[in-house]
Order: C-alpha cells, then structure tokens, then sequence
C-alpha cells in the first residue's frame, strides 16, 4: 500500500502537469482564454459511483441552468488518481440564479452541508485554476513588451 504522503507528492507535480495538457487545445488570443477549475481526486474506498452519481446530479443542475456539463476525465494508468474535473471557475453572473434553482429543485446540498456530504467521497485531492485551452505562441504573445 502507497502511504498518503508519497500520493500527495505525486499529485503535487502532477497537477502542473495535468493544467499544462489543459492548456493544449485550439489556440484563443490572450484576452479570450478562459479561466478554469482543475480537479483532481483519489476517491474513498467504494464511493466511486457514487462521487459519480453525485456530480451527475451537479451536471443536470447546470444542464437546467444553460451551463455545460463539467468535463470529466477517468483516470486509466499511471499516477494514483481517479477522476480529473475541468469546469469554469465561476458561474456566469446571469446563469447564477438559474443554478441556484436548479440547485434547489434537485435537493443538492449548499454550505456546510455540500462540504459534509461531498467530502464523505473524498479520500484526497487537489485543485488548482488555470487559464486555457491557449497555444504556447499565444500565451507567449500575451507577455508585455
């Protein structure tokens, strides 16, 4: 068994890692790349369905809200992770009510209580923001002269 310390090491430097293949992607100008959440999680032993089932319901709150879906990524070899999330960083200023209802109507926990829950989930994870998809060219174009 990997001791937790070692995972969190490597999670640390592989969460670099994963932001700079976010950023891989079509090219956008400075101004139009847009800032994003990174997720990375090793889930609790058997709550793998449901972390899944739980940010399915997520996903619908932001269907009904107009918003996208969260892209979620499986993990398949490698480092010791079991799901990666890319998601904006923000909400919209005019999708926030809408999400707040949808929230609601599909009885999805808020505040401390959507911490409780969420984390019953989690054995550890990490985050990070990012800006991207961009290209190297533009982002080296955005630097000030």
């Amino acid at each position: 068994m990997i001791e937790s310390h070692i995972v969190l090491s490597w999670l640390r430097r592989l969460v670099p890692a994963l932001a700079c293949l976010v950023l891989v992607g079509m090219p956008a100008s400075a101004a139009d790349v847009p800032r994003k959440l990174v997720e990375i999680y090793r889930i609790a032993p058997g709550q793998h369905a449901a972390f899944l089932e739980f940010i399915a319901r997520c996903d619908e709150a932001n269907r009904r809200a107009g918003l996208p879906a969260r892209e979620l990524y499986v993990h398949s070899d490698g480092a010791g992770w079991d799901f990666m999330i890319i998601q904006p960083a923000s909400t919209p200023d005019d999708r926030r009510d809408a999400l707040d209802r949808a929230w609601d109507e599909l009885g999805l926990p808020s505040g401390a209580e959507f911490f409780l829950q969420f984390r019953r989930f989690i054995a550890e994870h990490e985050d990070t923001f990012v800006k991207g998809p961009t290209s190297a060219a533009e982002f080296l174009a955005s630097r000030d002269p």
